[in-house]
C-alpha cells in the first residue's frame, strides 16, 4: 500500500468518530468534496458546513472498503458505506475519486445511486 492509499484508508477510518473537524482535516485548504448529486463544495469553512448537516443525525458508521487502486496523485475508492440516519440503516455502495496533494485531498468525487440512499430512508 502506498502513501496516498493509506491517506485514504485514515480517511475512511475517521469516519466513524462523526468528527467533522478531524475529517475537514484531511483536506487542503481549497479542497473540493463534489458529492455527484449536487454541485461541488469548496474550501475548509464550506466543507466544515456541509459535512456537519448530513452527519447530523447519523449514527453506528463504519465504511468497508472493498478495493482500492492509486496511480500517481488519484486513489479509487471502491466502498460501502453503512450508517445510520435517524435510527434507519443504511448500506450505500459507493466509489470514490480522490486527488491528492502534498498529503492531503485535494478533490474528492464520490459516486453513488441516490435512490438506494432515499430508498433506505423511506
Amino acid at each position: 500500500m502506498n502513501r496516498h492509499e493509506e491517506l485514504i484508508r485514515n480517511f475512511v477510518d475517521a469516519w466513524p468518530r462523526l468528527d467533522v473537524d478531524a475529517i475537514v482535516d484531511y483536506f487542503t485548504e481549497d479542497g473540493i468534496y463534489h458529492n455527484m448529486m449536487i454541485d461541488p463544495v469548496q474550501g475548509r469553512a464550506g466543507l466544515t458546513a456541509f459535512i456537519g448537516a448530513f452527519l447530523n443525525g447519523w449514527s453506528d458508521v463504519k465504511w468497508d472498503i472493498l478495493n482500492i487502486a492509486s496511480a500517481g496523485n488519484l486513489v479509487f475508492a471502491e466502498r460501502v458505506d453503512h450508517f445510520k440516519v435517524g435510527g434507519k440503516p443504511v448500506d450505500l455502495p459507493c466509489c470514490g475519486v480522490f486527488e491528492i496533494e502534498n498529503g492531503k485531498i485535494k478533490a474528492w468525487r464520490d459516486y453513488f445511486d441516490m435512490g438506494t440512499y432515499m430508498k433506505a430512508l423511506a
